[in-house]
């Protein structure tokens, strides 16, 4: 695509100067207006018309909080990316920002990490190019007969465990969709979404806050249980293990996949080999084709996977991986994900009430 236009804010000159200088060198984005406040910021969009919009979140004056609420009134699908720190402060703050309809977060540079011109060119050109592009909205093929199929061969009481992937759009795709989950389902939860440490234990609060469910960070060594939700934490894979007692968390700091730890691959491929045709996998917004890899295990071992469809997911890089390779029994909004879990989940509920009233 062409070079992508942004709009910086940041309330610091030096740091307008030296991300403006690392984004023009990289050649794939161009600087082309920056401001000093939210209220500069909106004066400008007023003006012109970025691609893209990066926002210092914690601003004196008109802040990145108030920013971003006024921004979204006005330019609801503009695509913005929240600059971040690394502290238990700033991954609260970014988290709110997420909450309050950003679209993305790069961590700033430490002086322990990558310098600012690799942070450009690995991590914030690439989320650009993929919030920028223009998705086409095409309808979604349909898969009949896998669709058809897989809801015939399912055994009655498959249903064991929920594995879901996300990434950039994420939280947001989380939040709603565990929203609509009850306290009671029969199932546990396990969520691999990208984000650094720190950052994902501050998204299980929000989302433990705002769903019914107990949504907490995984230590490792959780046992399973229903309605039990966790989340991987920051640089750990986290995958499923059976004991003695049924299957519980297990982490570990294994190498990247897809560039990222924790992976929803090492996730899925662990529900696979645990709980079998038990497994519903989940493939939400996102860059990069994480789950993939893992989806052909769950589907090998004959449990289902569901993809989000490309209308309601900020990136669809990650769910369209999965539609291509023909291993969705369904793609779905982010609201029939939730209709359709719910039906497998009250299945499974119905199992489990029949068995009761046996003799």
């Amino acid at each position: 695509m062409n070079t992508i236009k942004v709009l910086l804010v940041d309330d610091s000159l030096l740091a307008r100067r030296l991300i403006s200088n690392a984004l023009n060198a990289s050649g794939q984005v161009e600087v082309v207006g920056t401001a000093a406040s939210g209220a500069a910021a909106l004066a400008q969009l007023a003006t012109g018309a970025p691609d893209a919009v990066i926002l210092d979140y914690e601003m004196p004056g008109m802040n990145g909080a108030e920013t971003l609420l006024k921004l979204r009134e006005i330019y609801p699908a503009l695509p913005v990316i929240v600059f971040s720190g690394a502290s238990e402060h700033s991954a609260r703050v970014t988290v709110d920002a997420l909450a309050a309809g950003a679209s993305d977060f790069v961590a700033n540079p430490t002086s322990s990490g990558p310098d600012l011109a690799t942070i450009v060119d690995l991590e914030l050109a690439p989320r650009l190019s993929a919030l920028c592009r223009r998705v086409s909205l095409r309808p979604i093929r349909e898969l009949p007969d896998r669709n058809a199929s897989a809801r015939e061969r399912l055994p009655s009481d498959a249903l064991q465990v929920v594995v879901i992937a996300s990434s950039t759009g994420g939280p947001n795709a989380l939040a709603n969709l565990l929203s609509h989950i009850p306290a009671t389902i029969p199932v546990p939860i396990l969520i691999a979404q990208h984000m650094p440490p720190v950052f994902t234990r501050c998204l299980a609060e929000r989302l433990d806050s705002a769903s019914p469910l107990i949504v907490r960070e995984a230590q490792g060594g959780e046992l399973l249980t229903a309605g039990s939700v966790w989340i991987a934490p920051g640089n750990y894979h986290l995958e499923i293990e059976a004991v003695p007692e049924g299957a519980r968390t297990s982490l570990n700091q294994g190498p990247h996949e897809n560039s990222c730890r924790p992976a929803a691959d090492a996730l899925f491929r662990s529900a696979a080999s645990v709980f079998g045709s038990g497994v519903l996998g989940i493939v939400l917004t996102g860059m990069g084709h994480d789950g993939l890899s893992g989806a052909h295990a769950i589907v090998a071992a004959d449990g289902a996977v569901l993809a989000q469809d490309e209308k309601s997911a900020v990136v669809w890089s990650m769910p369209k991986a999965i539609v291509e390779a023909g291993l969705a029994d369904a793609v779905l909004s982010l609201e029939a994900l939730a209709d359709e879990l719910l039906r497998r989940a009250a299945r499974k509920r119905s199992i489990l009430a029949e068995r009761k009233l046996r003799p």
